[in-house]
């Protein structure tokens, strides 16, 4: 009977450990999601990030929970949601404020964030500093980075 047991807890410490393997955050597919709008997907990214134990995780949740803003149908969620996000991103900036991910979150929310919400003041200081880092970045997010500018007024990589 033991040994049924310790099988039974092997198996089900593999099943638990490949489910979440199956979920762990990549930055890719996070970008992705970002660009996408797809308010399911931002959900599974939300959850995702959540569960997760990286180091950037409230930026990211913040970013998400911005994004998802843009999408609830009431003016007050939306408004919730996005103080929840600005919340998160502005906090993970003031802990490392050279952080040039962060600074590019910033910059892809703030360039496409209505005016009402006045989060567009530092579009300038934050697309300077991803130009300056640029070389200095991972390749996953120089690419996404390049990608990025070919479509944004603010943001230019030579």
């Amino acid at each position: 009977m033991n040994v049924k047991l310790f099988l039974n807890l092997i198996l089900l410490f593999f099943a638990v450990h490949g489910k979440s393997l199956q979920q762990d955050f990549d930055k890719a597919v996070f970008y992705q999601v970002i660009a996408s709008g797809n308010s399911t997907a931002i959900d599974t990214q939300l959850d995702i990030v959540s569960k997760s134990s990286l180091p950037e995780k409230e930026a990211f949740a913040g970013v998400l929970l911005m994004k998802k803003a843009g999408m609830v149908g009431k003016a007050k969620d939306k408004l919730s949601l996005f103080k929840s996000g600005r919340l998160k991103l502005e906090s993970s900036i003031s802990k490392d404020n050279t952080n040039t991910e962060y600074r590019f979150l910033r910059l892809l929310i703030q360039e496409h964030a209505p005016r009402i919400v006045k989060y567009r003041n530092k579009l300038e200081e934050d697309s300077q500093n991803i130009q300056a880092n640029y070389k200095k970045l991972s390749p996953i997010l120089q690419s996404v980075i390049e990608d990025y500018s070919k479509k944004s007024t603010i943001l230019k990589i030579p």
